[in-house]
Parts: structure tokens; sequence; C-alpha cells
């Protein structure tokens, strides 16, 4: 089921506790687009599905990455890219984000992202996988 642009905002705004739309709008297209460089195929093309349209275009589009990078790196490049951020509040951003990304994912795709994760993006995601 694909949510609607305002109602993934609405999840984002909520769990990041912006004061707008266009805060949490921020974090949304830099953490996906950060996302979206570290995965492929099927995986990325089913993910995009689940989002709005314009969330879809961003992780289908992604910022490019050398190389896969761990969770503490995933924050400090977010940190890195939204203005004014520091890497306390980049995770907040990070996790107000991916939450509502495994919501919308569901259990079976979101299983299918973390296989092309490096270990440690359970946490990010709010879903936290027996070791």
């Amino acid at each position: 089921m694909t949510l609607r642009w305002e109602a993934f905002l609405d999840h984002v705004k909520e769990r990041g506790e912006y004061g707008s739309h266009q805060e949490a709008e921020r974090a949304a297209r830099v953490v996906l687009a950060l996302l979206g460089a570290h995965l492929v195929g099927e995986v990325r093309a089913q993910l995009a599905t689940r989002l709005p349209e314009a969330f879809a275009l961003v992780l289908l589009n992604p910022l490019q990455s050398a190389e896969p990078l761990s969770p503490e790196r995933f924050v400090r490049a977010t940190a890195a890219w939204i203005e004014g951020a520091t890497e306390t509040t980049a995770a907040w951003d990070v996790s107000a984000v991916l939450s509502t990304v495994a919501d919308a994912a569901g259990d079976a795709l979101l299983e299918q992202v973390l296989l092309q994760l490096p270990a440690g993006y359970d946490l990010l995601f709010g879903r936290p996988q027996p070791t």
C-alpha cells in the first residue's frame, strides 16, 4: 500500500517533532536520497512503490555513494547534507524518516531492504533484529 504524501509527511513530522511539513520534507528527501544509494534492483523498486511519488523519485535517483555506509557514517552523511544539523539531530532525522519507511514497507520488504544494508541499520529503521 502506498502512503499518500500528506500521510507520509505527517508521520515523519510527528516522529521527528518538526515544527513544519517543510522540515519533515527536507529530512525525508535527504535520508531517502542517501538510502537509495544503498539499495539496488527489485528491492529498491518495490520500496519506491510504497512511497509517495515525489519521494519514490528521490529514492530511485539517489545521491552517489562510493561504498556502503555504516549506520554511523549514514547519520554523519545526513548531518552533512542538512544545513545546521549535528550528528544528534541527524540521528533524529534518520529515525523519523526510516521508521516511517519501515511502516510503509511492511515486514517482508523491510527484511529484504535490511539484507542489502550493512549491519546495524535495523536500529535506524526502529526495528531491532534478534542477533
